[in-house]
């Protein structure tokens, strides 16, 4: 048991030790692609009904990252066009999908 102390101190120090030789490693080119880049296009070619062009973005993520990325670009310019139009997001949203004004929720009655 008295060996695991010494190992782990052994272990530490050399990990806070920097090999002064050793030159910082470069950036690594970003991997992948940006779930908000592929949202972005994916929504503008469904708005332009170029279904190559959406198949191509919704395949640079997987689906889950899309569906993310989308969300996020419809609550932004759902807030950005609310701002706008001086109304709140909810009465924007129902109009851009051409739902009537709900009127204000009932009470509950009483059992």
């Amino acid at each position: 048991m008295a060996r695991v102390p010494e190992r782990l101190r052994r272990l530490l120090s050399s990990a806070r030790r920097t090999p002064e030789a050793t030159p910082p490693a470069p950036p690594r080119p970003r991997q992948g692609h940006n779930l908000f880049e592929a949202a972005a296009a994916y929504v503008a070619a469904c708005a332009e009904d170029d279904p190559a062009r959406a198949e191509e973005a919704a395949s640079r993520v997987s689906p889950g990252m899309l569906s993310f990325g989308v969300n996020e670009l419809a609550c932004r310019a759902l807030l950005t066009l609310a701002r706008e139009r001086n109304e709140s997001p909810r009465t924007v949203a129902r109009s851009l999908l051409g739902l009537r004004e709900q009127s204000a929720p009932r009470p509950a009655a009483d059992a």
